[in-house]
């Protein structure tokens, strides 16, 4: 198992509960895909470093998890199509 950390940046114009379902969905494909989530920080409400989509600010969450090597990719791939995600990154963890 190696240690990831996804980064997503959510829109902020949208509903708290709205959110709440965007992180809560990457949460599910996590486990579906076999990963385990350790952490989830939530560093609220932002100022983006410039305007993506008309947009100036954005809800910033960052998610750590354990998981096999083929988990990111598929995660990617899902959080790619997702409506509310402006931006995301997932990277590898040194234990």
């Amino acid at each position: 198992m190696n240690h990831y950390e996804l980064a997503l940046v959510v829109n902020a114009k949208i509903e708290d509960d709205a959110r709440a379902a965007v992180v809560e969905n990457v949460k599910n494909l996590i486990a579906r895909f076999g990963g385990t989530v350790t952490n989830v920080d939530d560093w609220g409400k932002k100022r983006l470093a410039y305007e993506i989509q008309k947009m100036k600010e954005g809800n910033y969450y960052f998610i750590q998890f354990d998981a096999d090597s083929t988990c990111p990719n598929e995660i990617e791939q899902r959080v790619r199509i997702m409506d509310n995600v402006i931006r995301f990154l997932c990277i590898r963890r040194d234990a």
